[in-house]
């Protein structure tokens, strides 16, 4: 993305089919391998992406229990005085949205950087054409923290 500070990684098999392998085969450590600095060069790259979005919501009570967040969905237990003098505040649900487009005004304010970074195998003169299923991540580059992530299976 133009300011840097974000980028999009897209991960497309060769086979159409292929999806499926890489999901399989990917670790974190190999992400980390693929996205870093080393693995990488800039490069001008002719891209075609689709036009998505993709939205989803998701529950996180049960995760953030496994992860000992107990007491503050309990009305009993709960100490969210730190918000509202009231000791008998409680969270009943917690509520993740994720969603994520892209169209021609963010494939515009990615080609206006003048390059896209590219893993080093992909041959000069390169063309990208994301056109079957691919994964793909929005990577904040000073933490290397994975912001988003989704799968786009009928591009």
């Amino acid at each position: 993305y133009a300011g840097k500070s974000l980028n999009m990684i897209i991960l497309l098999p060769d086979d159409i089919t292929g999806l499926e392998q890489v999901e399989r085969a990917m670790t974190y450590e190999k992400l980390t391998h693929w996205t870093s600095l080393e693995s990488m060069r800039e490069r001008e790259v002719e891209v075609y992406l689709p036009r998505f979005k993709l939205e989803d919501t998701f529950e996180l009570n049960l995760p953030l229990k496994e992860m000992g967040m107990i007491d503050v969905f309990k009305q009993s237990k709960a100490d969210l005085s730190g918000m509202a003098p009231s000791r008998r505040l409680f969270l009943s649900k917690v509520v993740h949205k994720a969603y994520v487009e892209v169209n021609e005004e963010g494939t515009l304010a990615a080609a206006a950087t003048g390059s896209v970074v590219v893993n080093r195998s992909y041959p000069s003169g390169a063309l990208f054409m994301a056109d079957h299923p691919f994964l793909f991540f929005i990577q904040h580059n000073p933490t290397n923290t994975i912001l988003f992530l989704g799968k786009l299976c009928s591009p």
